[in-house]
């Protein structure tokens, strides 16, 4: 049981969270979900979030001081994204208004580039781009090597 109903909590989502998200809130009993495409800024962005005891947003959107207190009825901040710079967390802890973000929330896709980068490296993707902006198209695979047999390592891969 949460001790204010779900029903009535309202909830704005902005920067074009994934409409996913909302179904899963929806799916949650929550029925009052405002999902925004874009980033706003200054009076919009005050009278999207004045109302809202939740707000969810990504890396854009800027939660200044004057927005936060224009949201009168705040109970949390969602930053859907690694950091909370983008807000003023000194503000939102004056305002007693709990932070969070989702620091692990783009692992995967990090990992994957980082794979996809490594195959690009050892097939000298580098010097093939810049011979081809100038007008070569090398076809050879001199020079190229494959990961088959490789022992390969991350280093300085944070957390």
């Amino acid at each position: 049981m949460t001790s204010f109903p779900k029903d009535k909590i309202s909830i704005v989502l902005l920067e074009g969270v994934h409409r996913s998200g909302v179904d899963a809130l929806g799916t949650d009993g929550y029925t009052t979900v405002s999902r925004y495409p874009a980033t706003l800024e200054g009076q919009a962005l005050i009278d999207a979030i004045c109302d809202a005891h939740i707000v969810g947003i990504r890396s854009r959107t800027k939660l200044t001081a004057d927005a936060l207190s224009a949201a009168r009825r705040l109970m949390a901040v969602g930053c859907f994204c690694i950091g909370t710079d983008q807000v003023d967390l000194t503000a939102a802890a004056e305002l007693g208004v709990p932070v969070f973000n989702a620091p692990f929330s783009n692992t995967r896709s990090v990992a994957e580039l980082v794979i996809a980068e490594t195959i690009l490296l050892l097939r000298g993707m580098p010097r093939r781009n810049a011979e081809l902006h100038r007008g070569r198209w090398n076809k050879s695979a001199d020079g190229a090597r494959e990961t088959r047999g490789k022992c390969l390592g991350i280093v300085g891969y944070g957390h």
